[in-house]
């Protein structure tokens, strides 16, 4: 969200900027005494310190989009690279459980094993054979 608001308020100092820069060229936008500046339609007329100051000010709005830009980009990547690292964890964790589960299948199995009857040779239940539950 600050991104999105951080490119919206750069984006449009730049515009107005342009604006202002490429629609006074010429001779006829002189600034001396009489002269007038216009950014869409809207004509400012003053010296020259005034329209300094009303670009102090697109620059103050270009500087303010910039570091919201800059402070939702670290978020960001702040986000991400916790994200990658709970993932490694997770992976992890995910490696110990399934050892610890191989383990206690081969311990199963050994314990079969020992106990003198295989798995594949075990009798298969008849019907005179209660199942044990």
């Amino acid at each position: 969200m600050i991104l999105i608001l951080g490119l919206i308020i750069l984006i449009a100092a730049i515009i107005v900027g342009l604006a202002g820069v490429f629609g006074n060229t010429g001779a006829g936008h002189d600034l001396g005494v009489g002269g007038d500046f216009s950014i869409f339609g809207y004509h400012v007329t003053g010296s020259t310190g005034s329209l300094f100051l009303s670009g102090i000010i697109v620059g103050a709005a270009a500087l303010l989009g910039l570091t919201l830009v800059m402070m939702g980009a670290r978020r960001s990547a702040r986000r991400s690279a916790q994200a990658r690292r709970e993932l490694g964890t997770s992976r992890r964790e995910a490696a110990v459980v399934d050892r610890e589960r191989d383990d206690l299948i081969k311990q199963r199995d050994d314990a079969r094993a020992g106990a003198g009857t295989p798995m594949a040779d075990a009798p298969a239940p008849t019907a005179s054979t209660p199942l044990l539950r």
